[in-house]
């Protein structure tokens, strides 16, 4: 059974006491931005999980939706080559 988008996301916090307020997976100290890194790096799902055994495939997937959700507010200026 799929999760839906809005459950994914309650899997995701912002608490200004916890990592300066960064978006962390909930419960964990494992900053979102970390895992898109990762993932953006060619980590696969297996080798996340391997190296934070805390996680689940549902908490990675949780850091992709909200990058999505984080795309629709925002623009990063990119570099275009000649």
């Amino acid at each position: 059974m799929s999760t839906s988008k809005h459950d994914l996301l309650q899997r995701i916090s912002v608490d200004p006491e916890i990592c300066f307020g960064k978006p962390c997976i909930r419960g964990h100290r494992i900053w979102v931005s970390l895992i898109l890194d990762m993932l953006a790096d060619g980590a696969s799902y297996e080798d996340i999980l391997q190296n934070y055994p805390g996680l689940t495939e549902t908490d990675l997937r949780a850091c992709i939706a909200y990058g999505s959700e984080m795309a629709r507010e925002r623009f990063v200026e990119l570099a275009h080559g000649a």
